[in-house]
């Protein structure tokens, strides 16, 4: 018998959005086929499945099509969750995060792309850090001792914000949030679901995403 195709995961390299998925497929063990998308010329074939356009979409061996992050996060944890990272989940978190810390990262790093007063959102932005910094204190990770889909789902916009002016960023009286998010960002995970691909076209060479293979100890 022929075996069932891999799911194919359409993304970006420094989309948050895809970032948390990646993280999610990577550590559920979901091996993917992975497109990288160039934004300024996004495929027919991802544009088919989802016509919204944004990445990530994971379009499974059945043929259903996830195209918001979140979902592949929960989806692929669903099927296989080694770490318990749905036991540590945080929706009013993830929320805020998703909608007005975004709104405010966006306006923050794109002032000339919205009209808006870069300071000022950059200001919005540090009250939610401040919030998980204090969130953070004593526990090490946003739901207890352990990583969980809250940090994951978190971390890369932390890591975006954190990059648009990292002189600034570094002056912050930021003491659990600066170490966690520089803990994951040095992971293993953090690495291996950071590859550089060229972008995909049809034809290209199929490039598998998916854990390394463990060696028995």
């Amino acid at each position: 018998m022929t075996a069932a195709p891999d799911p194919i995961l359409y993304s970006f390299r420094r989309c948050p959005y895809a970032m948390r998925a990646r993280l999610a497929l990577m550590v559920s063990g979901t091996a993917c086929e992975l497109r990288e998308v160039k934004l300024s010329a996004k495929p027919g074939a991802m544009l088919a499945a989802s016509p919204k356009g944004t990445v990530p979409v994971l379009v499974t061996a059945e043929g259903e099509v996830i195209d918001e992050s979140i979902d592949i996060m929960r989806r692929s944890l669903a099927q296989n969750d080694p770490e318990g990272w749905l036991e540590r989940d945080a929706p009013d978190l993830i929320a805020r995060n998703d909608s007005t810390f975004k709104h405010d990262l966006d306006r923050y790093k794109y002032p000339e792309r919205h009209g808006s007063d870069a300071l000022a959102h950059r200001e919005a932005g540090l009250e939610v850090l401040l919030d998980l910094d204090a969130r953070l204190a004593g526990k090490g990770q946003l739901c207890g001792a352990k990583r969980g889909l809250a940090d994951m789902a978190i971390m890369p916009f932390i890591r975006q914000f954190a990059a648009v002016d990292r002189t600034w960023f570094d002056t912050l009286p930021l003491r659990h949030l600066k170490p966690w998010l520089e803990a994951h960002l040095e992971s293993d995970l953090f690495k291996a679901i950071m590859l550089r691909v060229k972008p995909w076209s049809p034809g290209d060479p199929i490039i598998r995403f998916a854990a390394p293979q463990r060696t028995a100890p």
